[in-house]
């Protein structure tokens, strides 16, 4: 992480399916799943817990005890902001359930540590686990594991590659991440007038195939208003690595409309280059919806006028799923007896207008 502070940079001045066409798909921002559950990748600073715990606890007939379920959990180590809050709203979650028994194991360093662990967890015979691998394709052998010894899983955000692994299923959109910020930059483009713009993008890892997602979701979004992207950097998700990269991209380009990053984490070294080469002629929309972005976007006093969510609380939600599954309960808002087999969370937008509803929800 950089050395810079949070509150210092961001304050800082210049700091497709079924008959539906591929147009509809894209102007309509993200892909939603079975299941309206709430919300990105960033912040060192631990989650808030109460908002996430409320679901658990306000008018809803899931939420009467039932009977004491075991639900395992595994999840990477806190290297990155977004994995701290993962774990934080999984266990949360969990004590606002008088009938769950939280049993977690370390993940490692590694996806060789996470199965090693995890064949401990599964020794243990717990009710359900709720897995956020390492690795998807590597720990997939874990989760069919698992399933073949009876024990449900819900595969959280890094996707297995055999749905016979997991349960259910629940994840970020990283397609509807790109399709949003996409969408959004070219609404203000056209509101400006701005025929031709310079749109510039500073990615994640590119061997990722979830920075790939992001990306082409822009890219679609983009082309479907007539705009492309003019210059692509790929940085690491560091706060270092945005600041090179924002540096080498500003280098690049004297004259600039708008930028996408895909992540608030490394949004802070971006916002650090900027401030250093005092530019502000252009607009720029972050990635996750980290708490400082959310308060930087609503102090509307840098370039950063919105970010695009890919939140934690869907540990939150994973949570719940799984004491469902292992209660025998389907989700009280769905017809269907049982929970569904896969849910992919909507990519919000969040702009100084609403910042404060999704604030709560900010790590």
């Amino acid at each position: 992480m950089t050395a810079f502070s949070r509150r210092t940079l961001f304050g800082a001045r210049g700091a497709a399916a079924g008959d539906m066409s591929r147009r509809r798909l894209l102007a309509g921002g993200a892909a939603v799943g079975a299941g309206v559950l709430l919300s990105a990748c960033t912040s060192n600073e631990a989650a808030p817990t109460n908002t996430q715990t409320q679901a658990a606890n306000q008018g809803n007939p899931n939420s009467e005890p039932g009977e004491t379920v075991t639900i395992g959990f595994s999840a990477p180590a806190a290297d990155h902001g977004w994995l701290a809050a993962i774990t934080n709203n999984a266990r949360a979650q969990a004590e606002a359930y008088s009938d769950v028994e939280f049993l977690t194991v370390e993940a490692g360093a590694d996806a060789a540590a996470q199965r090693a662990a995890l064949d401990t967890l599964i020794s243990q015979s717990p009710d359900v686990i709720v897995m956020l691998p390492h690795d998807g394709a590597e720990l997939t052998a874990s989760g069919l594991q698992a399933m073949e010894a009876g024990i449900p899983v819900v595969n959280l955000d890094r996707a297995f590659t055999q749905a016979l692994a997991y349960r259910t299923q629940i994840k970020g959109d990283n397609y509807g991440m790109g399709v949003s910020a996409g969408n959004y930059i070219a609404a203000q483009m056209q509101e400006k007038g701005i025929a031709n713009p310079v749109i510039a993008e500073i990615a994640g890892i590119d061997a990722l195939e979830l920075t790939q997602e992001r990306s082409a979701g822009f890219k679609d979004a983009l082309e479907v208003h007539g705009f492309t992207v003019a210059n692509r950097r790929a940085a690491e998700f560091t706060a270092d690595s945005g600041q090179r990269e924002a540096a080498n991209l500003l280098q690049a380009l004297p004259q600039i409309d708008a930028i996408w990053n895909h992540d608030d984490d490394q949004g802070i070294g971006v916002l650090a280059a900027i401030s250093q080469a005092n530019r502000s002629e252009f607009i720029m929309v972050g990635g996750a919806g980290s708490r400082a972005a959310m308060e930087a976007i609503q102090a509307d006093d840098s370039v950063l006028k919105a970010t695009v969510t890919y939140s934690p609380s869907m540990a939150s939600s994973a949570i719940s799923l799984a004491r469902l599954i292992a209660q025998g309960r389907g989700m009280s808002d769905l017809v269907e007896l049982q929970v569904p087999k896969e849910i992919i969370l909507a990519s919000e937008t969040i702009t100084k207008e609403n910042a404060s509803e999704y604030l709560p929800l900010g790590f």
